[in-house]
């Protein structure tokens, strides 16, 4: 679970309602059934319009990988293929197969299959890059349904004011009505803000960060794997996958292994 996440969200949720609250308002005074229809039924539907349906579908499965998504640690990846370079090394690289059902990313088991197998290391190296493209292509049409989302949400806040201004108009003979029916006009806009600002548009930014986060591991394991099948000495490899990460993480991972 990412709780970095959850608590930021939370807070943001928090920090509107204190808001409200310091303000003179009433929380529960700003719910408007008609309101959340127009907003997210709105929304919904103009992104299944954008995008292939099963896309679509896959909205909530986006904001569940955001939020419950465990972050990826690319020192582990390179301990373990240190590893398999000092067997690679110690026993040959046939030596591996032994510890294929050991590997713990299938990213890893499918690149040491081809290395044991004698595959030619640029085809090697062609096929994994091209399976890291095609995972960064569907993570970048992911995001996008989440930006659209937040892109279709204050336009359709702001379609719920004109309505609510509509009706208002047509009710001008009573004028003691003008007041609650413009604050009513007004809450599908703050709504469409709301969910833009503080859940579509941060969960589509977080989807982002884990796509990085899964590109640098995959493209650390792909270096890794080319530095085992070249027969690369293990600290050479190490030497090489660090270079990855940035000076104050080479500097834990290099205290922990001294420690």
């Amino acid at each position: 679970m990412d709780f970095g996440t959850i608590i930021g969200l939370c807070v943001a949720f928090i920090a509107v309602t204190v808001a409200i609250i310091l303000g003179g308002g009433n929380p529960l005074g700003l719910i408007n059934i008609p309101s959340l229809i127009v907003v997210f039924g709105g929304s919904i539907g103009a992104v299944v319009a954008a995008f292939p349906l099963a896309r679509s579908l896959s909205l909530p499965k986006l904001v569940m990988k955001a939020i419950f998504g465990q972050n990826t640690d690319p020192a582990e990846a390179i301990r373990d293929l240190v590893k398999y370079a000092e067997i690679a090394r110690r026993e040959g690289i046939l030596s591996l197969e032994n510890h294929v059902q050991d590997m713990k990313d299938e990213f890893i088991v499918r690149g040491i299959k081809m290395a044991i197998d004698g595959t030619d290391p640029e085809l090697i190296k062609v096929i994994m890059e091209t399976e890291l493209e095609g995972l960064m292509e569907r993570h970048m049409q992911g995001k996008m349904v989440l930006d659209q989302f937040a892109k279709y949400a204050p336009a359709f806040g702001m379609i719920g004011t004109l309505l609510g201004l509509i009706f208002m108009l047509a009710s001008m003979d009573d004028p003691s009505s003008i007041g609650p029916a413009m604050a009513i006009a007004l809450i599908t806009t703050l709504y469409g803000a709301v969910i833009a600002n503080a859940f579509a548009s941060p969960i589509s930014d977080k989807l982002y960060f884990k796509d990085q986060e899964e590109v640098l591991l995959k493209t650390i394991i792909i270096a890794g794997v080319m530095a085992i099948q070249s027969g690369d000495n293990p600290r050479v490899v190490e030497s090489k996958l660090l270079t990855y990460l940035p000076p104050s993480r080479r500097a834990e991972i290099m205290a922990a292994e001294a420690a």
